[in-house]
């Protein structure tokens, strides 16, 4: 009976010894993988690139995907799936030698064929890709052999190259875009790092190393869990408990907090992220000029970057944030309220007027902006009711709507361009053609001028003639004042410090190819 007790303990004793080992070699097998948590401010759309508009899905679907070009964490240009390229005299024709002996996560041929597969389908506009007007300019495109691309344009377009580097522009399996079709968003097969482990539409998206991965020691991460969390205080708290490794965007009110973590690295980042105010320059009053400049005048953007960016931004030196190719740089418009009040008078709005102020987003930052804006305004006599919008608000009431159905008055949002030079950062914003439904001139603003500097930039392959008519055309826009130009942010991020190489980028994507874990 004693026995039987005994033997009854050693086997407990065994039971708990080998769970301890157990229990220690599943940490220490926990401890050596490198999983990484990105917790990030909203949720994705899909995973095709082509059909995506807005930045983080791009960003995430980069696990997957790779394009011909590419940008490094500072923007710089930079071959990925490309060795080189050439372009003919007149412009009109590129052509790519493409890297060789790379395959797809599926086991077929990355190769020219791969690539005309890709620039036909974005190019269609049958395929109704939200992306469309990037690559809507392309005539052909031509698998000379597998390892060199030939395209052919419908007109010159000096930029071109940084198109195919955009985010959007990734080579997909053609064997994948043949089995998923329509559903490609859901079933990503590219050349990228990573593979699709699992996507739970509104909790996470997991993706796991592609041990096939064309570049050797690449990647170090052994899965990514990339997580949106909308709320800006839930997304701080993740970092503290180390449910996250890195989140972005960081809410400015917890940044000096998560300074002081000393498992914490706090990263501010230069960014092209520019925030403004446009106005509906075909309505009273903003069709006039004076109207416009009196509210650059009437608005202080030190102390706006104070109360809704805590310090966080620069105010606004150009119709182009600072970081992007050919930008021009001016003092911002100074705070001064009495001569907004003067050129008020001088309009015929001596006692001020009534109008709307809308915004394109509704977290805390935005909702700061318009209170700050409203109080700014009604010193100088314009009473402003605001609206913060969600998505489908904004897409029904701004992006989907022609001019003379627009209810739009002054609309406050921010525009990143993502392919880092001058013509994506002005002509969707400012020129005759890019008004709603077709692109973001939410301003309606129309300068004949400004259309032929910007359409001259894109024939010419002269450097300089280019520079000189991207500082006319922004000199001109700065002077027409469409919008109250605000602010360039920074882009406030925070990861733990045993995160490497992973970078938020100055368009406030990833990038992530060399990250590691200490």
């Amino acid at each position: 009976m004693n026995q039987h007790k005994h033997k009854g303990k050693n086997v407990v004793r065994q039971a708990v010894l080998a769970a301890a080992v157990f229990g220690s070699l599943a940490s220490a097998s926990a401890w050596a993988a490198k999983d990484v948590v990105v917790a990030v401010g909203s949720n994705f759309t899909s995973l095709d690139p082509y059909d995506a508009n807005d930045t983080l899905s791009q960003a995430v679907a980069k696990s997957f995907y790779q394009g011909l070009f590419g940008f490094d964490k500072d923007m710089k240009l930079e071959n990925v799936l490309a060795d080189s390229y050439t372009v003919s005299k007149d412009g009109l024709v590129y052509t790519i030698k493409l890297h060789p002996g790379i395959k797809f996560q599926d086991g077929t041929d990355f190769n020219a064929a791969a690539v005309k597969v890709n620039f036909d389908r974005a190019s269609n506009p049958d395929s109704h890709l939200k992306r469309y007007n990037l690559f809507k300019n392309i005539a052909s495109t031509e698998a000379v052999d597998d390892n060199t691309v030939k395209i052919t344009l419908k007109e010159p377009f000096s930029a071109f190259i940084n198109i195919l580097a955009h985010p959007s522009a990734v080579i997909i399996s053609p064997a994948a875009l043949t089995k998923y079709g329509k559903d490609i968003g859901f079933h990503p097969v590219g050349t990228g790092p990573y593979t699709l482990e699992q996507w739970n539409q509104t909790d996470f998206v997991k993706v796991k190393k592609f041990d096939g991965y064309w570049k050797k020691g690449e990647p170090k991460l052994d899965t990514i869990t990339w997580r949106p969390v909308v709320d800006n205080n839930t997304r701080a708290a993740m970092l503290q408990t180390g449910e996250a490794d890195l989140a972005f965007p960081v809410p400015y009110e917890q940044a000096a907090l998560l300074e002081k973590n000393t498992k914490l690295d706090l990263v501010a980042a230069p960014s092209i992220l520019h925030r403004y105010i446009s106005f509906n320059v075909t309505q009273k009053p903003f069709d006039n000029v004076k109207v416009r400049e009196a509210i650059n005048y009437a608005i202080n953007k030190q102390a706006l970057i104070k109360v809704a960016f805590a310090g966080y931004a620069v105010p606004s030196e150009g119709p182009l944030p600072q970081g992007i190719e050919y930008a021009a740089k001016y003092k911002p418009w100074p705070y001064d309220p009495a001569k907004a009040k003067e050129l008020l008078k001088e309009a015929g709005y001596p006692d001020g007027f009534t109008t709307t102020l809308w915004s394109s987003h509704n977290n805390s930052t935005a909702q700061k902006v318009l209170q700050f804006t409203q109080q700014q305004l009604a010193q100088v006599g314009i009473k402003v009711t605001v609206t913060a919008m969600d998505a489908a608000q904004r897409a029904a009431q701004v992006e989907n709507v022609g001019q003379k159905e627009a209810g739009i008055r002054m609309f406050y949002t921010g525009w990143s361009a993502s392919t880092g030079e001058a013509d994506w950062a002005l002509s969707p914003l400012f020129s005759t053609q890019a008004a709603p439904p077709k692109q973001f001139n939410t301003a309606f603003y129309s300068n004949a001028q400004v259309d032929k500097d910007l359409s001259d930039a894109l024939k010419t392959t002269d450097k300089a003639e280019k520079a000189k008519l991207y500082a006319d055309a922004q000199k001109q826009i700065w002077t027409d004042a469409p919008w109250a130009f605000l602010v360039t942010e920074r882009l406030v991020s925070a990861k733990n410090k045993r995160l490497t190489g992973f970078y938020v980028m100055p368009d406030t994507a990833f990038s992530f190819d060399d990250a590691d874990v200490k």
